[in-house]
């Protein structure tokens, strides 16, 4: 996983609340088990046309967002079902931090574990960083995750809070398996007094 320690992006302000899964990834594009190549698939129902055109309406479809590393979006991002697809479609697409009020417990948790990270602020916090957004390029945001800090285009900040641990494994690009093959010393020198005691 790679590692995130600062992030600097035009962010794109996606002002719609109660985003589901479905709506990150709709349901048809899950058969596949691959990471990657879900980004062309990513709010695939908002971001097209019936006729597979782009729809220009679409936030991540205009010209100053469509190399958003940041989602900045309305309260309860990632509600619905469980599908860990909906962070693979966002990295995929490059959105490595979502900002908003509130995330769905899972989608939450999922986006730790695939390298997102996701930042809740307060609604006031989120209105401002609304405004920074719909200035479009000319604007820029700065994720600091040591510092837990957000620094905004006319040099203001916004401190977040973290879990000490998922920051720890954000920092050090450490998934599931990354932490468990950090304790590989461990695992074998267990494994090996296994072997000795079935031989004893």
């Amino acid at each position: 996983m790679k590692p995130f320690t600062t992030l600097t992006s035009t962010p794109a302000p996606m002002k719609v609340m109660n985003v589901d899964t479905d709506m990150i990834i709709p349901k048809q594009f899950l058969k596949t088990i691959k990471r990657t190549g879900l980004g062309t698939a990513l709010f695939a129902e908002m971001r097209y046309n019936e006729d597979g055109t782009e729809n220009p309406d679409f936030v991540l479809n205009k010209p100053a967002y469509r190399k958003s590393e940041i989602l900045i979006a309305g309260d309860n991002f990632g509600c619905g079902s469980s599908r860990e697809h909906a962070p693979w479609a966002l990295l995929d697409f490059g959105i490595r931090c979502v900002i908003s009020t509130s995330f769905a417990d899972i989608f939450y948790n999922n986006s730790f574990k695939n390298g997102i990270l996701p930042i809740t602020v307060s609604p006031q916090d989120l209105e401002k960083l609304f405004d920074d957004a719909d200035r479009g390029s000319n604007a820029t945001l700065t994720i600091d995750l040591e510092k837990q800090e957000i620094t905004g285009p006319d040099g203001g900040t916004i401190r977040f809070e973290i879990d000490p641990f998922r920051k720890h494994c954000l920092l050090n690009g450490l998934d599931d398996i990354g932490l468990t093959l950090e304790k590989g010393a461990s695992i074998d020198a267990y494994e090996a007094k296994l072997k000795q005691r079935e031989w004893a």
